[in-house]
C-alpha cells in the first residue's frame, strides 16, 4: 500500500530540501551575474579606451590623410534647440576638407521616415559650407555605431577611415573597426558642455557594453547590406 500513516501518498511529498536547493542556485545565479555585469561594464568602458589609443587627434594638421572621411549622424534640432553635437561634427568635418585630409565624405545616420532623415540633413549642411555634393555619400542605414562602420568597409569599400565625432564615440567606433578588420582613425569634435551632454555620456555606458557584446558575443551584423556602392573616383 502506498499510502503513509498521515494521509500523504508517497509521490506526493513536499520536497522542502530540493525547493531550498533551487533558491540557493537561483540565487547563486543571480549574485555570479550580477558580479560578472560590475566587472564587464568596467571593462568594456575602457576596451573602447586602450583600442582607440594612438588613434585620435584633435589637431587638423596631425590628422594623417585619408580618403574617406566618416561623420555618424545625429539630427540637427533637439526640443526645439540646435543640437551642437551636430554643429561641432559638421565643423569638424570641413576643417578635415579644407586642410585636404579627406577626399570624400560618407554621412551616415537614420533616416526611419520620410521626416526623419540624419544624412540629409548633414548632407546639406555640408553642401552649405563649401563641401562639393558629388563628394558627399549619404549611408541611409547607419542606424548604429556598428551599422555604419561596418557599412563603410562592406558597402561602400572605404579602408582605411578616419572617423569623425566626439570623442566617446570615435573611441567606440575604433573598437568596432578593428573587430571588423578595419583601419580606422579618429578626429575628434568638439564637444558639448558637461551639463548638456551629461545624458549622452550615461548612455554611452550601456552603449560600450552593448559593443562588448555585439563584438565577442553576439556577433552582430548589420541590420541592413545590400549591393556594393562604388565611392566617387
Amino acid at each position: 500500500m502506498d499510502v503513509m500513516g498521515n494521509g500523504y501518498r508517497c509521490g506526493n511529498l513536499p520536497d522542502k530540501r530540493g525547493w531550498r536547493g533551487r533558491f540557493r542556485v537561483l540565487a547563486m545565479s543571480v549574485v555570479v551575474s550580477g558580479f560578472f555585469v560590475c566587472c564587464l561594464v568596467p571593462y568594456a568602458y575602457l576596451a573602447a579606451i586602450v583600442a582607440s589609443s594612438g588613434r585620435l587627434f584633435t589637431e587638423v594638421a596631425n590628422v594623417p590623410a585619408t580618403e574617406v572621411g566618416l561623420v555618424f549622424g545625429t539630427t540637427d534640432r533637439v526640443g526645439g534647440r540646435e543640437n551642437l553635437y551636430f554643429r561641432y561634427r559638421i565643423e569638424a568635418a570641413v576643417r578635415l576638407w579644407k586642410a585636404g585630409k579627406i577626399k570624400t565624405v560618407i554621412v551616415s545616420g537614420d533616416n526611419r521616415t520620410r521626416y526623419y532623415n540624419e544624412p540629409e540633413k548633414m548632407r546639406q549642411a555640408l553642401i552649405d559650407r563649401g563641401i562639393p555634393q558629388e563628394r558627399i555619400i549619404c549611408d541611409s542605414a547607419g542606424l548604429r555605431t556598428l551599422d555604419s562602420v561596418v557599412r563603410a568597409k562592406v558597402i561602400f569599400g572605404a579602408n582605411p577611415i578616419l572617423f569623425i565625432s566626439q570623442r566617446f564615440q570615435n573611441q567606440r567606433a575604433i573598437y568596432l573597426a578593428k573587430a571588423n578588420g578595419i583601419e580606422a582613425f579618429g578626429y575628434n569634435a568638439r564637444d558639448v558642455e558637461a551639463h548638456v551632454g551629461l545624458r549622452t555620456q550615461i548612455r554611452e555606458i550601456g552603449a560600450r557594453f552593448k559593443m562588448w557584446l555585439d563584438v565577442n558575443l553576439l556577433e552582430t551584423r548589420p541590420r541592413h547590406l545590400g549591393k556594393k556602392i562604388p565611392l566617387p573616383q
